[in-house]
């Protein structure tokens, strides 16, 4: 018995049947199981501005493998675009918005299975914890990466380069002219941008889960190989349909520590951590920070992408993708290899004889960049429940630094003094009130650390924030900072000149005031205008540590 089944079959359900009907579809397309393409298309992302012609290609193959394939939409936020003001406030809290929504179109029709196409930042999660709440087969195929094109000097570009030739431009290094010429070539053409920034760590670590095709993070948006994916990925969901494989089977605890794992290898957005810890959620998987530290403490990182280097996304295509960063882990038996995956088979299989086919860009696991994980799980006076890090993104001379704090009550208060030159070599940024529930939102904090960068400060400077960052971001930038400012954090009682320590390879970040001039500080919460979803957001939305989920 099919699922639709319930919702189309007898007389009772002539109704239905008819509405159907109303629609063009035969008596025949009826009969067969329904298939849901849940597609993200927009004309406002890039990422996403190419995506009916990936629904054409899925449609096509679930066509050809017998199904009756039937589109539906979800939103997408461009945290591009909306970085730098209030539209950032309306970026990760789209994650929900496009889980529920999903739930509520699939449980309503009732479908037999779904493809979900994705490509940017909050709508992979968005739709991987959706696919994890309705459970029924499913398999993902995103929308692929923006190519990268090199500048006049011969160096690869990217949307950071734009926000950190802004920097350089408010700092008199770079004339107006030369910042044009940035926003006009950084970014050539439709997909997600081209660095391991957030859209493509997530979209890669799809492959891992098990939960997409090989190819799926790294296939170049523009690629003909891209619109094959989407076409096989159709008919490959008829054959989990079959199977009756569906994302319980597939996201289990051990498939979770294998994106951590290759997380860690590859060098992904701090932002994983946060939506992994939401997918599990989901997926009913325990999902415990300190764990992160324990795999990346066992696991080299083996890709310097940008932001932590030059390489881009058809450079890790070229040298042989997610799956031969995986075939290098599995030398040394890095990854459980017997679990499931979409592809019909275990991982294990998936993997094969993979290698790395161009070892400056994915290295060997015996000769990695660094002998532990891109990541890093800070803990201490200052972030009790825990922050976050991208420490591959980390100049060597920050690893470990202690200064002042200079504090911020919000990110637009932050980048006018840093735009004015107002920050000093060995300064700590602090801003807050910018956390789930604080911002609300949560806002990715690009701009300040593109600033700071962009005046060649990123290896004097550090920037903590009980916000977040973007995959694109590089240097000391430490976010998630738990418990934030609005739950009594110790973040709300640090005062301008208090004394900051970093440690990135022990792991720890202090507030080096004794505690019994802390008990004297009070905290005094801004009072903000909030109303429509973000104000019911803000009153459900957990903390950063527990993935900024609504329970």
């Amino acid at each position: 018995m099919m699922k639709s089944d319930q919702m189309k079959k007898g007389p009772e359900r002539a109704p239905q049947r008819s509405l159907l009907k109303a629609m063009g579809y035969t008596d025949s397309q009826i009969e067969k199981p329904l298939v849901g393409i849940v597609n993200s298309f927009n004309e406002v992302i890039p990422g996403h501005i190419h995506l009916k012609n990936i629904a054409r290609a899925v449609k096509d193959g679930v066509l050809a493998a017998g199904g009756t394939p039937m589109e539906f939409p979800t939103i997408g936020v461009c945290d591009g675009i909306a970085m730098g003001h209030e539209g950032m406030k309306y970026s990760l809290v789209t994650r929900e918005l496009i889980a529920d929504s999903v739930e509520c179109m699939a449980k309503a029709h009732q479908f037999d299975a779904l493809v979900f196409i994705p490509n940017c930042d909050k709508i992979v999660p968005g739709m991987l914890m959706a696919a994890a709440r309705v459970n029924v087969p499913c398999i993902f195929v995103s929308g692929g990466p923006m190519r990268s094109e090199c500048s006049d000097e011969g160096k690869a570009m990217d949307l950071n380069s734009v926000f950190e030739a802004v920097g350089a431009y408010k700092n008199g290094t770079i004339s107006e002219e030369r910042l044009h010429y940035f926003e006009e070539n950084a970014c050539p053409g439709c997909g997600s941008c081209s660095g391991m920034f957030t859209a493509n760590s997530m979209n890669c670590l799809c492959e891992v889960l098990g939960m997409a095709l090989p190819g799926n993070g790294t296939i170049p948006a523009v690629d003909a190989a891209r619109i094959r994916l989407a076409k096989t990925a159709g008919e490959q969901v008829m054959k989990l349909w079959k199977m009756n494989l569906k994302p319980s089977d597939i996201l289990t605890k051990e498939a979770f520590e294998n994106a951590l794992t290759v997380d860690m290898a590859l060098g992904c957005s701090t932002n994983s951590v946060l939506h992994l810890a939401a997918i599990a959620h989901e997926a009913g998987v325990k999902f415990d920070l300190h764990k992160i530290n324990e795999i990346s403490e066992k696991t080299p990182n083996l890709c310097h992408l940008a932001p932590a280097g030059f390489h881009h996304m058809q450079d890790l295509k070229r040298a042989g993708g997610v799956t031969a960063v995986m075939g290098e882990l599995n030398k040394e038996n890095r990854l459980h290899i017997d679990v499931g995956t979409v592809c019909g088979c275990y991982l294990g299989e998936v993997i094969g004889k993979a290698h790395s086919l161009d070892h400056s860009v994915i290295r060997p696991i015996e000769e990695p960049y660094s002998k532990t994980g891109g990541l890093a799980i800070l803990f201490g006076s200052l972030a009790p429940g825990g922050a976050v890090v991208k420490r591959s993104a980390v100049a060597k001379e920050m690893l470990v630094h202690k200064g002042p704090a200079r504090v911020f009550e919000s990110e637009e208060e932050a980048i006018s003094v840093i735009y004015a030159g107002g920050i000093q070599k060995g300064d700590v940024v602090v801003i807050r009130n910018e956390g789930p529930a604080g911002g609300p939102g949560m806002r990715e904090m690009l701009s300040p650390t593109s600033a700071i960068a962009g005046m060649g400060l990123d290896k004097d400077v550090a920037l903590i924030t009980d916000g977040r960052f973007s995959g694109a971001t590089r240097g000391a930038a430490i976010g998630h900072i738990s418990p934030e400012a609005v739950n009594g954090g110790p973040i709300s009682l640090v005062q301008e000149g208090d004394i900051i320590s970093i440690n990135i390879p022990d792991y720890s970040i202090e507030l080096c005031v004794p505690e019994e001039e802390l008990k004297t500080r009070s905290y005094r919460k801004p009072e903000k205008q909030i109303r429509g979803y973000l104000a019911r957001y803000a009153k459900l939305v957990s903390s950063a540590d527990k993935g900024a989920i609504i329970e």
